[in-house]
């Protein structure tokens, strides 16, 4: 193995000394990376619909290799809706996943990629990783949507853009999510008045142990976004589990459920497309009889609500910061419809429907 991953790597330090167009962009993490002036070969290690969006219809055509198990294990029923308009997917080359440590360097240079588009959580975790397919030929340039903040959306957008030659496409897309959140806070800062309490949490795990909760990231940065008042903040890092009795003694007004299709997780809270809101509702229905949950405000006024979880760390996810600031601020918001938002942007954007369980609230 070893003999094979020298001999890719001194092809590939070999294929670099022909001369080739390039230009220099600026990572999310200040970093100035030279790339292919127009890459055909590109290694995608997360935000697959983002770069779908931004590319747009014939993205895929120049994707070589993808972290196969951050989109088919975490995502699957988005992973069937997207192979079945985009069969193409199933067949990129298989990179691993860095999460679970099988990410695998060798393939990535079998893939033939050209550059390679990660998250920031990725390149962390990654270490000398990086420094090693770059020097065998794969410029790394790193987005961050995980941070849901509108500066690094915006900024992760145009990086997206610039590399791939949709400069156009990506500032409309950055200008629009800049507008949509800046309503958003408008409203809710016209509305004033009491944050109400909110207790988010990842529903991966079934009922019976709780799922991490976020702090400033992901989720909890749309709640604060949204108005709420996290519980989770000065408990955990960015995200981590709560200790049960804390959130029952925190009595939180509101209860957010993350969901989505995640493989062999049978009782976890199933949302995402095609799926039914009444399986959504089935899944939750357990959390629910939790010791403790049934005298909790959430689920005694019918604010239990929940989220797909493939919609945090978006450029749609404005869509679920207008449902939890519906939720919170009912009046300010009487007149918008995150569903619409939710489904205007799948019809411009993306080559399916935003159908199924996207956000939904529990029935009393």
């Amino acid at each position: 193995m070893r003999k094979l991953f020298t001999a890719a790597i001194a092809a590939a330090t070999l294929a670099l000394s022909a001369p080739a167009d390039a230009k220099t962009v600026t990572d999310v993490l200040g970093r100035t990376v030279d790339v292919p002036d127009n890459p055909q070969k590109v290694l995608v290690g997360f935000y697959f619909e983002d770069f779908l969006a931004i590319v747009g219809p014939d993205a895929y055509d120049r994707v070589a290799a993808i972290s196969k198990d951050a989109w088919y294990g975490w995502r699957n029923l988005q992973w069937q809706a997207y192979t079945k308009t985009t069969p193409r997917i199933e067949e990129l080359a298989d990179v691993g996943e860095v999460d679970a440590g099988t990410f695998s360097v060798e393939a990535a240079l079998a893939s033939g990629a050209d550059v390679a588009i990660i998250a920031d959580w990725q390149y962390s975790a990654l270490g000398d990783t990086v420094q090693t397919m770059e020097a065998a030929g794969i410029p790394v340039v790193v987005a961050d949507y995980n941070a849901q903040t509108v500066a690094k959306h915006v900024a992760s957008t145009l990086l997206i853009g610039e590399v791939m030659g949709a400069q156009d496409r990506a500032q409309k897309l950055a200008d629009e999510y800049s507008a949509a959140v800046a309503e958003v806070e408008a409203r809710i800062e016209k509305a004033g008045g009491d944050r109400k309490s909110v207790y988010v949490e990842l529903g991966n795990r079934g009922p019976d142990e709780y799922g991490n909760t976020y702090t400033d990231h992901m989720w909890g940065a749309v709640v604060g976004m949204a108005g709420g008042d996290n519980i989770a903040l000065g408990q955990v890092g960015k995200w981590a589990p709560l200790n049960p009795e804390y959130v029952v003694a925190e009595d939180p007004e509101v209860i957010f459920l993350a969901g989505s299709g995640w493989v062999n997780r049978e009782n976890a809270v199933l949302m995402g497309p095609g799926v039914d809101p009444k399986v959504t509702h089935e899944r939750i229905q357990p959390y629910l009889e939790r010791a403790g949950w049934a005298d909790l405000k959430a689920v005694k006024e019918g604010q239990v609500h929940a989220v797909y979880h493939g919609g945090a760390r978006t450029l749609y996810d404005y869509a679920y910061l207008q449902y939890m600031a519906k939720v919170l601020y009912p009046e300010a918001f009487a007149d918008v419809d995150p569903q619409v938002a939710l489904d205007r942007f799948f019809q411009e954007y993306l080559p399916i429907e935003a159908k199924g369980s996207y956000m939904t609230r529990m029935p009393n």
